[in-house]
């Protein structure tokens, strides 16, 4: 593994380590915008990286990938949990399983 690969990976690691609510999105993608939405309706703060907008936004992508097995944005983490994309995370809403999350975490959200 390369010393870029590991960094980049180190990054992952430590905003999903670093964030309650961590969206690895891409700004112009409808499906992250309705994820952020979400969050913001919940009243829930999140750390949002555009990987559009980030230099090594591809590589982060793909280091994603290898850990999630998901290719696509947006890349949801809640308490270190992966949750999925949008359709999980909509799926975690109706099943009561964001709100769990969210409870472990100490956050009271809006549900």
């Amino acid at each position: 593994m390369s010393i870029i690969n590991q960094a980049i990976r180190d990054l992952v690691k430590k905003a999903i380590s670093d964030n309650t609510v961590m969206i690895f999105s891409k700004s112009y993608c409808p499906y992250c915008i309705r994820a952020k939405d979400l969050f913001d309706d919940i009243d829930v703060d999140y750390k949002a990286l555009e990987l559009n907008d980030h230099q090594d936004g591809e590589a982060i992508q793909k280091v994603l990938a290898e850990l999630t097995k998901q290719n696509t944005v947006p890349n949801i983490f809640v308490n270190q949990q992966h949750v999925g994309g949008a359709d999980a995370l909509n799926a975690a809403v109706t099943s009561g399983k964001l709100q769990k999350l969210l409870k472990e975490a100490g956050i009271k959200a809006k549900l």
